[in-house]
């Protein structure tokens, strides 16, 4: 996808997992930062990698720069968003007061560092989604590499949810955590189209990102269920969508579930 506005500069090269599992970006840190990208204004392509290729080992990273020696690599979406409001004058969090941008840092640390662990432990530590979600992945290596690849996944992500405190509770604790998050974003919302206000911020790229991530149909799961009972949530998702990925088909996934 590239956004190029009148005056263009040389694109962006955005690096992201690419379109699975009814989401138009698999990686909701690179969904953050291609809507952030949109909402800055500046043109980039969207170049599907693997995280080996990043230099922090994560997806997304950017290259901004063709030639050598001005050609620059930012890694992680939050330092990506650093990088480029500095290089390019932009403020994604104008219309916000001191205290809103207090707020708005801790619900992204909120989305990334608590409601996003509880998804991932949806996907990883129920086998049968698995099997049906990140397992997929590796459908095209041939075995034994295929199972070891899976299994290798699986563990790593599991014993991160385990360092992070997530899996040391019980699944109807953790079910309780990610609803609390969920309410949360949803009194913070109310009525207001955005987060904040009339206009959408930096920081709520990733609250949609995860959001959408957990609302995804591909996913059935406790999370997801008690995530469909804030309706000012799921529209949320749905205009967000309909603004930032206006060719991806979300309510016909939607309708599909």
């Amino acid at each position: 996808m590239t956004h190029l506005p009148p005056a263009a500069r040389q694109p962006i090269r955005l690096h992201g997992g690419g379109p699975a599992f009814g989401l138009p970006e698999v990686s909701p840190y690179t969904m953050k930062t291609e809507i952030q990208l949109q909402l800055a204004g500046l043109p980039y392509v969207h170049v599907r990698a693997q995280p080996a290729e990043s230099p922090k080992g994560q997806l997304p990273f950017i290259i901004d720069g063709d030639a050598p020696d001005s050609r620059v690599t930012v890694a992680d979406s939050t330092f990506i968003r650093s990088y480029i409001e500095q290089k390019y004058g932009v403020d994604l969090d104008a219309d916000l007061t001191v205290e809103q941008r207090a707020v708005a840092w801790a619900v992204e640390r909120m989305a990334e560092n608590q409601l996003g662990w509880v998804m991932n432990y949806f996907r990883y530590a129920d086998e049968a989604s698995f099997n049906h979600g990140p397992a997929r992945w590796y459908d095209a290596v041939p075995e034994p590499r295929r199972t070891e690849l899976r299994h290798d996944l699986r563990e790593k992500v599991m014993a991160n949810l385990f360092a992070v405190g997530i899996t040391r509770h019980s699944h109807d604790e953790i079910v309780l955590l990610g609803a609390r998050s969920l309410r949360s974003l949803s009194v913070l919302l109310g009525a207001k189209p955005y987060l904040f206000g009339v206009r959408a911020t930096g920081s709520e790229a990733i609250v949609f990102a995860q959001l959408a991530n957990i609302l995804s149909p591909y996913f059935d799961n406790a999370l997801r269920r008690r995530a469909e009972a804030f309706v000012n949530l799921v529209d949320y998702v749905d205009r967000m969508m309909e603004r930032f990925y206006p060719h991806f088909a979300w309510r016909a996934c939607q309708r599909a579930a």
